[in-house]
């Protein structure tokens, strides 16, 4: 299956769940609000200490990022890209009102800023093969890398979750493969997190060292 299939799937799930829940965390497949702010919390780690770093949040959904951060203090150039349309207009209407944020549907109009982050887009692989949405993945962590002048971020369910729990519509990826992947891979500066209260797990990379 070709990234293209394979976008355009994703691309319909979400938009479908947009239009099912609105410009919510239900909306891009969250559970909750509160869990939402808790992923963020651990990508902001990425650039904590900077609150001028230009950031890219790739996969952006309805624009939650871009709120969270500029709550935070956060004043950097954000950018928000997915590949809906649909959740780029619905960011722009509810962030309409935060400064310095952008928003595109088109990867060939991004430019790089110091930091790419990519929250839950590795999760809903759908009836995508494991072997392929594997492969999907890392091209996809290689696009994220090409984002990031000084470093990227991402989250993906665990594989560590309770095996009843775990669904076969969902990725659920081994932290410790994906750790000595962009180890060695992207850099040697590479912070893996899993002590916060969900079944998935982040990791930071930072390229500038």
């Amino acid at each position: 299956m070709t990234d293209t299939q394979v976008r355009d799937r994703v691309r319909r799930y979400y938009e479908g769940l947009l239009r099912k829940h609105g410009a919510t965390a239900r909306g891009v497949d969250w559970n909750s609000e509160s869990s939402q702010m808790l992923r963020f919390r651990q990508l902001e780690h990425l650039w904590e200490d900077e609150p001028d770093a230009s950031v890219i949040d790739y996969g952006c959904g309805y624009g939650a990022l871009a709120e969270y951060i500029r709550s935070r203090g956060h004043r950097g150039a954000y950018t928000g890209f997915d590949i809906s349309t649909d959740m780029t207009s619905a960011a722009a209407e509810r962030a309409r009102q935060l400064p310095g944020c952008q928003w595109s549907s088109d990867r060939l109009e991004l430019q790089p800023a110091e930091y790419a982050v990519a929250s839950g887009v590795f999760n809903v692989k759908m009836d995508v093969n494991e072997t392929d949405w594997r492969a999907y993945v890392r091209r996809s962590l290689a696009d994220l890398a090409s984002l990031g002048t000084r470093g990227f971020a991402f989250n993906a369910l665990t594989s560590f979750s309770d095996v009843d729990k775990q669904r076969p519509d969902l990725h659920y990826a081994d932290p410790f493969e994906l750790f000595e992947y962009c180890r060695k891979t992207y850099s040697r500066f590479v912070a893996l997190m899993h002590d916060y209260p969900l079944y998935e797990f982040t990791m930071l990379v930072r390229t500038d060292r």
